[in-house]
């Protein structure tokens, strides 16, 4: 019997580790972030929930929910077209490996570095802003677009598209192509293969990618940090205003009930990406 044990044991010494991991960094702070939600000066208290409703912080959600969902939908479209022409080539040439490699690279390219990079290129002392200005006539540097909203839309961008590429390119290669033959011979045009075969079967996982780059870009902070010195337009910056100054609304815990916001928003899409992918890997063997 506790040789039996042993056995049915060694599967769950395996992830053990990795529960350690999600306990730590996930659970804990989950966790403090709800109950601190619910304190005030140590007692329970929904005062810090009800400041969600403040104008400024519901300006910021909404402009965090729609940067996230821009760049979401132009990472998402771009990073499509790039998938589809990398699957057309051969699954083993070097120009695969090549943009795999670099999107891997790309994807994970992100905070202090990436602003400081679009800061160089296109900021008001820039390398592009300035030759623009000086040969084409612009005046990109007396101009601040880059380090707002706009600005963070191009940016998030940048690391949006790649990201799409390497989620989208299973569901590409699951299409097979003896559907596209076996289409062909009853009579269906390019056209209609694609809207009655292979969009429907790659819309599931098209939208579960779009959810997951919604919520790569909502939960993106120090590029935003870095790039926006000014204000707090989307709600991490407004937990970074909240951890750092005295006095947030005369309230302590704030930065909590901001946080907990944020864990509802990237769960619910979160559940909803799973959902999608789940449906997607019926077909995808």
């Amino acid at each position: 019997m506790a040789r039996r044990s042993g056995v049915r044991l060694r599967p769950a010494l395996g992830v053990l580790p990795f529960g350690v991991y999600l306990l730590i960094f996930l659970i804990v702070p989950t966790v403090t972030v709800l109950i601190g939600a619910f304190a005030e000066n140590g007692r329970p208290s929904a005062a810090n929930l009800a400041a969600l409703a403040d104008g400024s912080v519901a300006t910021a959600l909404l402009n965090s929910v729609a940067v996230s969902a821009v760049t979401a939908l132009i990472g998402g479209v771009v990073g499509a077209l790039a998938a589809y022409a990398v699957v057309t080539g051969r699954p083993d040439g070097v120009l695969r490996r090549l943009v795999t490699s670099v999107c891997g690279v790309l994807a994970q390219f992100g905070g202090v570095t990436l602003a400081f990079a679009f800061i160089a290129t296109l900021g008001i002392s820039g390398v592009v802003s300035t030759w623009l200005d000086a040969h084409l006539g612009t005046s990109l540097t007396s101009s601040v677009w880059l380090f707002g909203l706009k600005g963070l839309v191009l940016v998030y961008s940048y690391f949006q598209i790649p990201l799409m590429v390497i989620v989208f390119l299973p569901a590409l290669d699951g299409i097979r192509p003896q559907w596209r033959e076996a289409a062909a011979n009853l009579g269906a045009t390019g056209w209609q293969y694609w809207r009655y075969v292979g969009l429907p079967l790659l819309a599931p996982a098209f939208l579960g990618a779009l959810l997951l780059l919604f919520a790569n870009a909502f939960a993106a902070y120090a590029t935003a940090a870095a790039l926006v010195s000014q204000g707090s337009p989307i709600i991490p910056l407004w937990i970074r205003t909240a951890l750092t100054s005295e006095v947030v609304l005369g309230r302590q815990n704030f930065a909590y009930a901001l946080a907990l916001e944020m864990i509802v928003v990237v769960a619910a899409v979160m559940i909803g990406y799973t959902l999608l992918v789940r449906r997607t890997a019926r077909w995808i063997r």
